[in-house]
């Protein structure tokens, strides 16, 4: 499947979620609820997946984990926060990096509305 056929799914499963649910909870729950409309969707998701950081070709032996990965080509970052800051795009920036993949969004699920181009953030690497 195309990454930007991909991301409009994920966009709409992330609006069910947050339909749904509402703001206000954690992050886990968001994240939980989202692997379940993924499946319902018809995507393949994988939760919390490891990434392993180099410098100049040295393991660091440190290990990150991405919220969601979806049909091994797209990064949800999940938050749960007031407002998005320019530190959570640089850390969904960075696992795009790290794992070579192309395109993220960053989801902020405490907000009223994911209307606002700041609680929903296409970000490519």
């Amino acid at each position: 499947m195309d990454i930007n056929a991909i991301s409009y799914k994920v966009r709409g499963a992330i609006y069910e979620v947050h339909k749904e649910l509402g703001p206000g909870l954690l992050e886990s729950v968001y994240s939980r609820a989202l692997m379940i409309e993924l499946g319902l969707q018809g995507l393949k998701a994988v939760e919390e997946v490891p990434l392993y950081p180099t410098y100049k070709n040295h393991s660091l032996d440190l290990g990150f984990r991405m919220d969601i990965l979806v049909e091994d080509q797209l990064v949800i970052e999940i938050k749960s926060v007031e407002v998005l800051h320019p530190i959570h795009k640089k850390q969904l920036l960075n696992y795009l990096r790290i794992s070579k993949k192309k395109l993220g969004l960053l989801v902020n699920f405490n907000s009223v509305s994911l209307v606002d181009k700041e609680t929903l953030v296409r970000i490519i690497n």
